[in-house]
């Protein structure tokens, strides 16, 4: 698996590398009237035998250069590899935990359930009691966080806004976000 991770971690240093050359070559290229078509040859990938010691991080790269869309796009693909994928089914949706240091754990949520409340139980993701109001959330992740005790409760977020209903009505939206942070 660490193997995987590394060679994924290359190929995507390799294709920041491919997409900064080329914005430099448009850019140092811009004050001429007529440009030639450029090619370029493509790389092999590193075998699973090399590693990459001296690698820096995709955010030191373009922070060292001008950034442009095509490398913000290359830096928000490299943000999602920290992504942990979860279940199974036909519905996807993002899922954030951010724990009360403000560690940020993100994932991908599949599923065939009609709310989030029942896909994240079912991954055994949450878990709470129930109360009048619905399920009153204290675990996350594996972080419990309680009101009662420490003072602090898990917030639920639709779209990086307070949630108006409990993760347990919450239906499962195309396209929303849905997140849990203690406060």
């Amino acid at each position: 698996m660490k193997k995987t991770s590394n060679r994924k971690h290359q190929l995507l240093l390799c294709c920041m590398m491919l997409v900064l050359s080329m914005s430099f070559l448009t850019t140092g290229c811009a004050g001429t009237s007529k440009q030639e078509p450029v090619s370029t040859p493509a790389s092999e990938p590193a075998s699973d035998a090399e590693t990459a010691p001296d690698t820096v991080p995709a955010t030191e790269i373009a922070s060292e250069t001008e950034r442009t869309p095509a490398t913000d796009a290359a830096l928000n693909e490299a943000d999602t590899s920290d992504v942990t994928v979860l279940g199974e089914g036909s519905i996807s949706f993002p899922f954030t935990v951010v724990d009360g240091e403000g560690n940020t754990t993100q994932f991908e949520i599949h599923t065939d359930k009609e709310t989030v409340g029942q896909a994240l139980l079912e991954l055994e993701l949450i878990a709470g009691d129930d109360s009048e109001y619905g399920l009153y959330v204290k675990t996350v992740n594996g972080i419990t966080a309680d009101y009662d005790t420490d003072g602090k409760y898990w917030a639920f977020y639709i779209d990086e806004e307070y949630a108006a209903s409990g993760v347990d009505t919450t239906p499962v939206t195309d396209g929303s976000s849905y997140a849990f942070k203690v406060e």
